[in-house]
């Protein structure tokens, strides 16, 4: 289990420099999501499950991410569905329904879509726009959609280019906590 520790630790070595369409590198942001779950005294596995919520960016084939490309290519559940070899759903869920919480955000907290970011706004439309009422209490109903809000509202604070936060070797402890035991 610890192979995808140190395959984590290979992506951001290799990828965590790329930007994204905000004003930091994916590493930066994925970093400061963490510190950003970890001041708000988030469970260990949602600290997680904020540093790693964008490793999608680092899989994607397509090249450079980018909030601005034309299309969606669906990192959160890319992501997800890889990190699903090591961790359990506490990790993965709500990496998988990060996006989601963003459009139900959109749709339920007045002023919340004007504080997103120019990118967050931008990649919006592409990963489906604002939710409908319907589809906004479905998801209010949906049993991981608190520790998704919490994420989301991380990954939307996770964007300050002049915020220190730690580096991705002192996560590492708490990603080998974290991982899913054998049965």
């Amino acid at each position: 289990m610890s192979a995808i520790i140190d395959e984590i630790f290979d992506l951001f070595a290799r990828y965590g420099a790329g930007r994204y369409g905000e004003d930091l590198s994916l590493e930066q942001h994925m970093l400061q999501s963490a510190a950003m779950a970890e001041a708000m005294a988030a469970p260990r596995k949602l600290v997680a499950a904020a540093l790693l919520h964008d490793v999608g960016h680092f899989l994607h084939t397509g090249g450079e991410a980018s909030a601005y490309g034309a299309r969606d290519f669906k990192h959160e559940t890319l992501g997800a569905v890889w990190l699903s070899r090591g961790f359990g759903d506490e990790v993965t869920a709500p990496i998988a329904l990060h996006v989601q919480a963003k459009r139900y955000l959109c749709a339920v907290e007045p002023g919340y879509l004007e504080r997103l970011s120019i990118a967050s706004r931008h990649s919006l439309g592409l990963q489906g726009g604002v939710m409908t009422p319907a589809d906004a209490a479905a998801f209010a109903a949906a049993p991981d959609c608190a520790a998704a809000v919490l994420l989301r509202r991380c990954d939307d604070r996770g964007k300050d280019a002049g915020l220190p936060a730690r580096t991705v070797e002192g996560y590492r402890g708490l990603l080998t906590d974290c991982l899913r035991r054998p049965a």
